[in-house]
């Protein structure tokens, strides 16, 4: 009789996982398709969670510990195969260990590039790679997901599949953000955050997962956007008018009188533009730099018990000059306490001043 014949006759009465490796996250108790024993002991490591299938079905999910194997702490085993009370028989069912460590250092990379719509440079290709961490949030629904038959279920066997959804989410929230290409690749710890943040809710919904770290370790476009970037970059900080006339002083001094009319003129246009561009930068800066307008004053009038308005002090002024604003008519505005007469809010005192006196009465 071999090894595995007689083991295959045995009752299980122990259950455990005594080493986890780093890259396996699911590991397949071996049954020999043998049944476990009623009361046998199940032991749960640090780190681990162990789940019960019943013919396919996920059942009872057991924490870290010692569990004593009875249908008082397997509820759902018990009423899927339909036990009654005190039911000491052996059974049949799998289980599977769940490494609940962080996997860490899970590479992504763009292997074609992502495109982005930038305002200033247009459609500009991006390619960039890095890494990102995760673990378990709930087995059960990562089980239902990747029902494997193998003993073991390892990294490898998901990380292209991680990593196409890494890289369709980033294509896609890239483009929502609208974030001017310059500042990708200056700020990417702030968008690996803002991507982890958009990435862990599709980790959780869709296999069970809860991504714990997303990072951007590099990010790359085109060697002549990044050209323009620097080149516009410089003229931030320089003063156009000043750089236009060095070189134009330059040019007298190399070329004295001798410099032909093309070259007087390219450089003549140049300062031309440098001073059109200053202009513009100046005009900008002023209006950036202007008050802010005063707030618009606005009242309510009180008309036969009626409220109305609001109106501008131009729509009371003419309602005074026609004679249906009178300095007894009762007004309120946003901040007074209470309704007052017109003829007593300063805002309104000046448009009585300009009001004629009644007429005399005709001489009879």
């Amino acid at each position: 009789m071999g090894l595995f014949d007689k083991l295959k006759g045995e009752f299980i009465d122990v259950i455990d996982w005594p080493k986890s490796e780093p890259d396996v996250m699911i590991y397949k108790f071996p049954r020999y398709n043998n049944e476990i024993k009623n009361g046998a002991q199940l032991t749960v490591r640090p780190a681990q969670k162990a789940l019960f299938v019943n013919e396919g079905t996920p059942a009872d999910l057991y924490e870290e510990g010692r569990h004593v194997l009875t249908t008082q702490n397997m509820p759902i085993m018990t009423t899927l195969n339909s036990w009654k009370h005190g039911f000491n028989s052996p059974f049949k069912a799998d289980v599977f260990f769940f490494n609940m460590i962080e996997f860490t250092n899970m590479p992504w990379g763009l292997k074609n590039p992502i495109i982005v719509n930038d305002d200033r440079f247009g459609m500009i290709e991006l390619r960039g790679f890095g890494t990102y961490a995760f673990k378990f949030a709930d087995p059960k629904q990562f089980f239902l997901k990747f029902n494997s038959a193998d003993n073991e279920f390892t990294t490898d066997q998901i990380k292209d599949q991680l990593r196409s959804l890494v890289v369709m989410q980033m294509s896609d929230k890239l483009g929502e953000a609208a974030i001017p290409v310059e500042k990708l690749a200056a700020n990417m710890s702030e968008l690996s955050e803002l991507l982890l943040q958009v990435l862990n809710p599709v980790f959780e919904k869709d296999y069970g997962l809860t991504l714990t770290k997303f990072y951007i370790e590099n990010l790359s476009m085109p060697d002549e956007v990044k050209k323009e970037i620097m080149e516009l970059s410089r003229l931030d900080k320089v003063d156009l008018d000043k750089l236009a006339k060095m070189k134009f002083a330059k040019s007298l001094e190399n070329g004295g009188g001798s410099g032909n009319a093309s070259d007087m003129m390219g450089m003549m246009m140049g300062m031309n533009m440098a001073n059109q561009m200053m202009n513009n930068q100046n005009n900008q800066n002023k209006q950036t730099n202007m008050p802010p307008p005063p707030p618009l004053v606005s009242f309510y009038v009180a008309v036969n018990g009626q409220q109305t308005g609001p109106f501008d002090m131009a729509a009371l002024s003419q309602q005074v000059q026609a004679g249906s604003l009178k300095k007894e008519s009762l007004v309120w505005k946003n901040g007074m306490a209470a309704w007052a007469q017109a003829g007593t809010v300063p805002e309104l005192a000046e448009l009585f001043m300009n009001v004629p006196p009644p007429l005399p009465p005709p001489i009879g």
